[in-house]
């Protein structure tokens, strides 16, 4: 029991490790991370069907999976998921400056399946996945894979690679068709898991006024400052980063909460997903035996009426 604890153990640790690792790595400010939603959430699937990604990404977007139809036992598989969008848009980061558009995805496989180890990979396999770290959603959920976030360019298609379980060495796992769930984000999220929000959104008024002044910050800085008039006559400040548009203009009324840029996020949440049967391959056997069978049988069954077929023209001519 000790063994089995210090395994999980030295396996959460290494898990986190490499997680910590692959995250410093990246720009803090630039990318939303899998590990909000693997601290706040012991399955990310919630009963309604919904993936808890779309709490913090609130923008709908499409994505896509694709595995085969049918596989067999102890078999490796892809599964692609494509997350399109435009890479010439652009997302406030967190220091406020534009970037590009990060993405990430969670994949839900049923029980039993699971990341395919490196050591089993094909090298085509490899080389598509090399550009991307899955990790397990947690040590005791191995079937829940998640990846991100995924910065670049080349970021619009993910490959998982699965390995299929073997029914006859777990039981638990049986010859039938199964889900497999995804969801995908681009972007970073407008709300963060305490609730509160990002700079992901758009900038509003504080209170009603009017525009007094709008100066534009030093190039280094970037952005504006927006000086605005309250009706008392109290004047105060809006600071806007770089990558937000003005919406307003100087000489503007204001009203309060009313949007002084337009919404920055161009990214957004989707999510989807597919079936996959588990093939026996004794059925396959079977049916392959069945349809030569079948066929031997019409060959078998021509020959003998065309020789009954001589037959009767013999005795006929007779």
């Amino acid at each position: 029991m000790n063994t089995f604890r210090f395994k999980n153990l030295l396996q959460s640790l290494i898990i986190s490790l490499a997680s910590i690792t692959y995250i410093c790595s990246f720009n803090f400010n630039a990318h939303a991370f899998p590990i909000y939603a693997q601290q706040g959430y012991e399955n990310p699937r919630e009963a309604t069907g919904r993936i808890v990604c779309a709490n913090c990404h609130l923008a709908q977007k499409p994505v896509s999976l694709e595995v085969p139809k049918s596989i067999l036992p102890n078999s490796i598989f892809e599964a692609k998921v494509s997350i399109p969008y435009n890479t010439k848009v652009k997302q406030p980061l967190g220091n406020g400056k534009p970037g590009s558009l990060n993405t990430g995805a969670v994949l839900i496989l049923p029980p039993g399946f699971k990341l395919a180890p490196k050591n089993l990979l094909s090298a085509e396999l490899k080389e598509k996945t090399k550009s991307f770290y899955v990790q397990p959603y947690s040590t005791n959920q191995n079937n829940i894979l998640v990846v991100g976030p995924v910065g670049g360019n080349n970021n619009q298609e993910i490959i998982f690679p699965i390995l299929a379980p073997d029914p006859n060495k777990d039981k638990s796992v049986h010859f039938l068709k199964y889900p497999i769930y995804v969801g995908a984000n681009r972007g970073r999220g407008q709300i963060y898991p305490s609730g509160d929000k990002s700079n992901n959104n758009p900038i509003t008024a504080s209170s009603n006024g009017k525009i007094k002044s709008i100066e534009k910050l030093s190039e280094s800085k970037g952005g504006f400052q927006v000086n605005i008039e309250k009706e008392d006559g109290e004047i105060y400040t809006e600071n806007i980063p770089a990558a937000f548009q003005l919406q307003v203009n100087q000489g503007s009324q204001i009203t309060v909460n009313q949007n002084l840029t337009s919404d920055p996020n161009s990214g957004g949440f989707g999510q989807n997903e597919t079936e996959v049967v588990l093939q026996n391959p004794t059925r396959i056997k079977s049916m392959i035996t069945f349809f030569a069978t079948v066929t031997l049988a019409q060959i078998f069954f021509v020959l003998k009426k065309k020789q009954w077929e001589k037959v009767q023209a013999a005795e006929i001519n007779f």
